[in-house]
C-alpha cells in the first residue's frame, strides 16, 4: 500500500496557543500559521523531517469537551525532568482515571488536549 499519515489534527479553540505549546515542547517549526490553522513540522534535516507526522491545529468551536479520543504519548530521557519542564510551558498533569500505580504522567496542554509523558526505555 502506497499511504502515508501526513499530519496529525488536533482541534482547538486557539490554535495559535496549542501550536506555541507544541513548538516549545517539541522544539518543532512553525510551516504555515493563520488564525485558523497552524502547521508544525519536525526540524529542518532532523531524522523525522519529511518521515514523522506534522502536527496541524485546527481552529474549532467552543472548549473541549470528554477525554480525547487521540493523544501523543511522549518518551523523554528523563521523565521527571521533562514532566517539570513541560509544567513549566503550561501543561498540567491531570487525571483521568489511570490510578495511582501507572508508570506514566497523565498531562493536558494549556488547551486541555491529554498527552502522556512516558519512562525512558530500559538501557
Amino acid at each position: 500500500m502506497d499511504l502515508r499519515i501526513q499530519c496529525l489534527v488536533v482541534d482547538s479553540a486557539d490554535p495559535s496557543r496549542s501550536a506555541a505549546f507544541w513548538e516549545a515542547a517539541l522544539g518543532w517549526r512553525r510551516t504555515y500559521d493563520t488564525d485558523d490553522e497552524v502547521a508544525l513540522e519536525p526540524p529542518a534535516g532532523s531524522p523525522e523531517d519529511g518521515i514523522v507526522a506534522d502536527l496541524l491545529f485546527v481552529r474549532v468551536p467552543g472548549p473541549k469537551t470528554g477525554k480525547n479520543r487521540l493523544h501523543l504519548d511522549l518518551r523523554p530521557v528523563d521523565q521527571a525532568a521533562e514532566v517539570a519542564r513541560l509544567e513549566g510551558l503550561g501543561a498540567q498533569r491531570v487525571d483521568i482515571g489511570q490510578g495511582p500505580d501507572v508508570s506514566w504522567v497523565v498531562m493536558a496542554d494549556p488547551v486541555g488536549n491529554e498527552f502522556c509523558v512516558l519512562r525512558p526505555l530500559p538501557g
